[in-house]
């Protein structure tokens, strides 16, 4: 049996997809893990576990298969932080996208000029999850490890250098950290001097269609055949676009997971100071820009645990929805702003906090559930309207997540942004893409897979239900503006 091997190392597990010649994946293979917080904020993992955990998947797919891969391609979470020494060895546990140690430095950063051209040169916003700002922690909160650090890495660098004994890392993962210059393809002297390195303590950026053929006498493991090309591919959100066919301009891509994204293919960077968006390296002729908000499935995983019951059967969870579809659009004005745990794009708030606004006698517990679905679809709206200020015109969202299983959300999103939905992709467009990536890079394709969609596919707004969704975003944008300093004094 023929196949190519995706696989996407993500924040919660590593999952390996089988693709057949034709781009159709066929079996897959997931292994699980957890995080540590040993205070509030902080977000850690043992990127050794990882690695165990990508060599046991990988052994998986195999055994499943009963063959060895064509060739393989690597996608991964952005953002995370390793110090190693020289041997690879890490000095301190792997800081993830979501640890939240570094806010005051990055918003010390949004503040100030030098600042604000870093994320312009670099594509990536200034949040805590970004390595520049992790780096300046590090220096000024741990400098024996700082100091000690013969490298520092991220997660796919460190599997990496487990499968070929070297630093390398990819273009799309590098455009990530806040150090990488998006356009001239290497390190940003200011951004290193900022963070108090030399380009000598990262590792070599090339291309995401690099590709070095496996050989275990340099890797000291046998997870493949000797000779197997590993291409090192791109980041799990920029191959997440290529999986869903959303790598063409005038095509965004809109997932809703525990948090949620909005992402659009672009010929050039699409910054956006006021909204920060980010500008992502996807290959030498395509950049993946958008915006990433926090609460996406969370926000209705609080309000149904807590509002609507604990333990939710499936014939309960479903006729929630049925009460949410009998409520008319608006929610007969209630307003809900999803900010439960901060927000990133575009406000970049990590003091917003959740809001009902227009509470009135007439609302039951259904406008209240009606108007939690809305409030997500508005975030999202307000990302891809800040992506569209630079961006061609788009024309479809292709639509992936959880969420996709409900017919009336996914309606309500067609509605609240104006645009044709379509659900494209399944939950594993990040090891598809990694896929498509090799299989372009070692010539079994000449282009990315095309999508097959037909008109009759479509999720179409309605027109009467996306005119009142268009008077109540203006409310929705202006309640954040009018409310945003009442908000930080429960911080001061």
């Amino acid at each position: 049996m023929k196949y190519v091997l995706g696989i996407d190392i993500g924040t919660g597990s590593v999952k390996a997809v089988a693709i057949d010649p034709d781009g159709k994946s066929f079996a897959e293979n997931q292994e699980y893990y957890g995080f540590s917080s040993p205070k509030p904020g902080y977000h850690e993992q043992d990127p050794v576990i990882i690695w165990k955990a990508f060599s046991a998947v990988v052994r998986g797919i195999i055994h499943k298969t009963g063959a060895q891969p064509l060739t393989i391609g690597l996608s991964s979470a952005m953002h995370s932080l390793i110090a190693v020494d020289e041997y690879c060895t890490p000095l301190a546990p792997m800081i993830t996208w979501a640890d939240g140690r570094s806010s005051a430095i990055a918003q010390r950063l949004r503040a100030t000029p030098e600042g604000v051209a870093i994320y312009k040169a670099t594509g990536t916003p200034l949040h805590a999850m970004s390595p520049l700002c992790k780096l300046i922690w590090l220096k000024e909160n741990a400098p024996s490890i700082f100091s000690k650090a013969h490298k520092f890495i991220g997660i796919k660098e460190f599997i990496w250098h487990q499968l070929f004994n070297e630093f390398v890392i990819d273009y799309s993962i590098a455009s990530s950290t806040g150090l990488f210059d998006i356009v001239n393809y290497r390190w940003y002297p200011d951004a290193l001097n900022m963070a108090g390195i030399t380009e000598s303590l990262l590792s070599l950026p090339v291309p995401t269609s690099h590709t070095k053929k496996y050989n275990t006498n340099s890797s000291g493991t046998d997870l493949f055949v000797p000779g197997t090309p590993v291409t090192i591919a791109a980041s799990d959100g920029c191959c997440a676009n290529l999986g869903s066919m959303a790598d063409k301009p005038g095509i965004a891509a809109i997932t809703i997971g525990t948090s949620g994204a909005v992402r659009v293919a672009s010929n050039k960077p699409l910054p956006n100071e006021a909204a920060m968006t980010f500008s992502y390296i996807l290959d030498d002729q395509t950049y993946i820009c958008g915006g990433p908000i926090s609460n996406g499935g969370i926000a209705m995983q609080w309000w149904l645990r807590n509002f609507s019951g604990p333990d939710l059967s499936a014939g309960e969870y479903q006729a929630v929805f049925e009460q949410v579809a009998a409520i008319p659009a608006g929610s007969n004005g209630l307003i809900f702003l999803p900010y439960l745990t901060g927000e990133r794009a575009p406000i970049w708030d990590s003091e917003s906090c959740g809001t009902f606004f227009g509470v009135k006698l007439q609302h039951t517990q259904h406008h209240f559930s009606r108007a939690v679905l809305e409030g997500i679809c508005f975030a999202l709206k307000d990302v891809l309207d800040a992506v569209q200020q630079n961006s061609e015109p788009i024309l479809r969202v292709n639509i992936s997540g959880g969420f996709v299983k409900s017919e009336v959300w996914v309606q309500l999103l067609a509605d609240v942004t104006g645009k044709n939905l379509a659900i494209v992709q399944s939950e594993d467009a990040s090891a598809v893409g990694a896929a498509f990536i090799c299989m372009k890079a070692t010539g079994l394709i000449h282009n990315y897979p095309g999508s097959l969609l037909a008109e009759n596919q479509l999720i179409r707004p309605n027109p009467e239900n996306a005119i009142i969704y268009t008077k109540q975003f203006e409310i929705y944008r202006q309640l954040y503006q009018d409310l945003k300093a009442t908000m930080h004094k429960f911080y001061q």
